[in-house]
């Protein structure tokens, strides 16, 4: 079952590969698209040459490293947008009768390649980081650059399940799934201390997007927390990334369980 169920995942990427000269327009709008809200940031800062305390390389830095981990999530399980639809129309029963887990079913019900124009555009926004700027690199530095790319989609997947499970008790309520996924995909490009303290609790304590970019970026620039927090808060990242996954199947699962299908 699991080798059928990928093969029809293959024929899926290569019929979207068909059409070459498509498949590449597709890929330079949607890394335009996000270019634009960086361009922004950096059209502020030619009046603006600090912000907060925060030069544009710097945020570049970490508008890179949240450009990336979210274009690999949205690649990897941007199909759960799908889940309300399934769940409202009772197609989810589909999933159930295979045996296959439910999540990973959904998240390749539909693998759209074209999303990997976002993660081209964080890359290129990362590297133009870190031409201009004079890191004084160690080992621990690069190993939290390397592995941001690692625990950023990992955070970023995990508060996307957790975030769209809901949709198990409340079916009709998918559009505030997304005031999490794609309003936190913008929070966490920025530094968490040019928000409001509420705002700054909720991202680094309740929904920690503030650890798929901005404790990463700290860390790696060797500057002091704005918020005053202790140096160890920005190695508590892998911890997250480990059990926020942990986390995310759990409440998927009782999410599944709730589910009562069309005949209900």
């Amino acid at each position: 079952m699991v080798d059928a169920h990928l093969a029809v995942v293959r024929a899926s990427l290569r019929a979207q590969l068909t059409y070459r000269v498509s498949f590449a327009m597709l890929v330079v709008a949607s890394a335009g698209a996000t270019s634009m809200d960086f361009a922004v940031v950096a059209t502020i800062f030619t009046h603006l040459p600090r912000l907060e305390g925060w030069t544009l390389s710097q945020i570049a830095l970490m508008y890179g490293i949240a450009g990336i981990g979210f274009g690999v999530t949205d690649l990897a399980v941007g199909s759960l947008d799908s889940l309300p639809a399934y769940v409202k129309q009772g197609t989810f029963d589909a999933f159930l009768i295979r045996p296959l887990g439910t999540l990973y079913q959904v998240v390749t019900s539909e693998v759209a390649l074209r999303r990997v124009g976002k993660i081209a555009q964080g890359a290129g926004i990362l590297v133009f980081a870190l031409l201009h700027l004079h890191i004084a690199w160690t080992l621990p530095r690069a190993g939290m650059l390397l592995m941001s790319l690692v625990t950023g989609p990992l955070i970023f997947g995990s508060v996307w399940v957790i975030v769209m499970s809901h949709v198990f008790w409340t079916v009709d309520t998918g559009e505030v799934a997304n005031a999490f996924t794609y309003g936190g995909s913008f929070l966490a490009s920025y530094p968490i201390n040019i928000f409001g303290t509420w705002l700054r609790d909720l991202l680094a304590f309740v929904v920690p997007m503030a650890f798929v970019a901005y404790y990463p970026t700290i860390f790696i620039l060797g500057r002091p927390d704005p918020l005053g927090l202790p140096g160890f808060v920005p190695l508590l990242t892998p911890v997250l990334a480990v059990l926020l996954p942990w986390l995310a199947g759990g409440v998927w699962k009782q999410g599944v369980r709730h589910y009562r299908g069309t005949g209900s």
